[in-house]
C-alpha cells in the first residue's frame, strides 16, 4: 500500500492508464487472432484485407507506447509472411 502522497497519486494514474489500455490491447489481440484464423482457413483475400486493419492498430499502439515498436514490426512481419504463404499462384500462360 502506498504511503506518500506522490505514491498514492502514481497508483491512481497507473490504474486509470491500465483501464484505458486494457480494451485497446484486447481488441488488438482479437484482431490478430482473426487474421491468423483466416490464414489457417487459407482465405487469402479476407486475411489480406484484415491485415490492413491490424497494421493500423499495431502502428497506433506502437506510437502511443502501448507496444514496443520492434514488437509491432515483428507482428506485422510475421502476419504478412503467413499471408504470403497462402497466396494463390498467378494464372498460368
Amino acid at each position: 500500500m502506498a504511503h506518500s502522497r506522490s505514491a498514492i497519486k502514481r497508483g491512481r494514474q497507473s490504474e486509470s492508464r491500465r483501464a484505458h489500455n486494457k480494451p485497446i490491447k484486447s481488441a488488438l489481440k482479437s484482431q490478430i487472432k482473426k487474421v491468423r484464423a483466416l490464414v489457417s482457413e487459407k482465405n487469402f483475400a479476407s486475411a489480406e484485407k484484415e491485415l490492413l486493419t491490424v497494421q493500423k492498430m499495431l502502428d497506433k499502439a506502437a506510437k502511443t507506447h502501448l507496444l514496443h515498436h520492434n514488437k509491432a514490426s515483428r507482428l506485422k512481419s510475421r502476419l504478412k509472411t503467413a499471408i504470403n504463404k497462402i497466396k494463390p499462384a498467378p494464372a498460368g500462360k
